[in-house]
C-alpha cells in the first residue's frame, strides 16, 4: 500500500511539474492579455464605485419579478452570494485541473485569456448602460433612509482609487443594468459548456444559473430587467466574440512530443493561436515512450 501511494505521488508530482513548465511557456507569451484583463476588472470596479456617488435613492420601481417571487428578506440575502461564491470557486478550480488530472482538454493560461476577454466585453457594455440611466437601487442599503444609499464627496483621490474595499464593493448602489453576478455566472457556464467534458455538470451549471437569477431577484439586489438583459447580452457577446477569437488547441486529440526542447518559436506561435502543428511532425505515443525505433523530431503538442 505504501509503495502504491509513493508511486502515484511520484506520478502526480511529475505531472504537476510538466504542466507548470507548459503553462509558464504560455504565460510568457500571454501575460499581457491576462494583465490587461485583470486591470479591466479593477476599472470596472472603479466605475461601479463612481456611479454610487451620483446614485439617488427613491421608491422601488414596479417589477414583475417582485410580484411573482416572495422577498427573501435582509437576513437571507446571503443565500445568493453563497451560490455565486460556489460557482466562482468551482470554475476556478476546474480551470486548474490540468495540473493534477491526467485527462485534460484545456490550458489554464489560454482558457483564462478567453474568459477575461468575455468578461471585459460584457463589463464594458454594462458600464455604458448603468451610467446612461441611474435607477433607484432596490437593495436594502440603497433605499431611502439608509446611510449607505448616498456617498459623501470623497476626501481624496486615494479614497476613490482604493474603492473602500471590501465595504465599498459589497454595499454599492446604482450599478444595476445589468447584473455583474450574472455576467460572471453565465460566462463561466458557457465556457464549461464548450470546454467541459461532464454532461451532468453542464446541466447542473445551467440549473444553478437559473436559480441564481431567481435568488438575485428575490433578494431584491437587482430588478428583473437587470437579470433579463444579462441573459441575452452575455450569450450574444460570448457567441460573437467566440467566433472572432482563435480557437483553443484541443489537448485530447494531440499526440505527445519527443521533447519540448524541439519546439520552434514558429510552432509555439501556431499552438498559442489554436492552429496546432502539422500532424506529420508528430510521432505516435508508443514511440514517445520509447517503444518505437525511430528518431524523428517532433513538436510539443501537449
Amino acid at each position: 500500500m505504501t509503495l502504491y501511494i509513493r508511486r502515484e505521488a511520484s506520478k502526480l508530482w511529475k505531472r504537476v511539474c510538466s504542466e507548470i513548465t507548459t503553462e509558464i511557456g504560455l504565460l510568457a507569451d500571454n501575460w499581457k492579455y491576462l494583465l490587461a484583463g485583470l486591470l479591466c476588472q479593477y476599472i470596472h470596479g472603479l466605475a461601479a464605485r463612481g456611479v454610487h456617488y451620483i446614485h439617488r435613492p427613491g421608491p422601488t420601481l414596479q417589477d414583475l419579478g417582485y410580484i411573482l417571487l416572495p422577498e427573501l428578506g435582509q437576513d437571507k440575502s446571503y443565500i445568493s452570494e453563497t451560490v455565486f461564491t460556489c460557482v466562482f470557486l468551482s470554475f476556478v478550480l476546474w480551470t486548474f485541473h490540468p495540473f493534477i488530472i491526467k485527462s485534460k482538454k484545456i490550458y489554464t493560461v489560454l482558457i483564462w485569456c478567453r474568459v477575461l476577454a468575455f468578461l471585459v466585453a460584457c463589463q464594458f457594455l454594462r458600464v455604458i448602460t448603468f451610467y446612461s440611466t441611474q435607477l433607484p437601487g432596490p437593495n436594502y442599503h440603497c433605499r431611502e433612509g439608509s446611510e449607505l444609499a448616498r456617498l459623501p464627496r470623497p476626501h481624496s483621490v486615494l479614497e476613490v482609487l482604493l474603492l473602500n474595499f471590501p465595504r465599498g464593493v459589497i454595499y454599492g448602489c446604482g450599478d444595476l443594468i445589468f447584473s455583474s453576478h450574472m455576467i460572471f455566472t453565465l460566462v463561466f457556464v458557457l465556457t464549461y459548456q464548450k470546454y467541459g467534458s461532464k454532461r451532468f455538470i453542464k446541466l447542473l451549471g445551467w440549473t444553478i444559473a437559473i436559480l441564481q437569477s431567481l435568488l438575485i431577484i428575490a433578494s431584491r439586489k437587482h430588478y428583473t430587467v437587470d437579470v433579463v438583459v444579462a441573459w441575452y447580452t452575455v450569450n450574444l457577446v460570448v457567441f460573437f466574440l467566440d467566433k472572432k477569437l482563435p480557437e483553443l488547441p484541443d489537448r485530447t486529440t494531440m499526440l505527445l512530443p519527443v521533447s519540448s526542447k524541439d519546439r520552434t518559436k514558429e510552432e509555439n506561435h501556431k499552438l498559442l493561436n489554436g492552429n496546432g502543428v502539422d500532424p506529420a511532425d508528430r510521432r505516435p505515443r508508443a514511440q514517445v515512450n520509447g517503444n518505437g525505433g525511430h528518431n524523428d523530431s517532433a513538436t510539443n503538442g501537449a
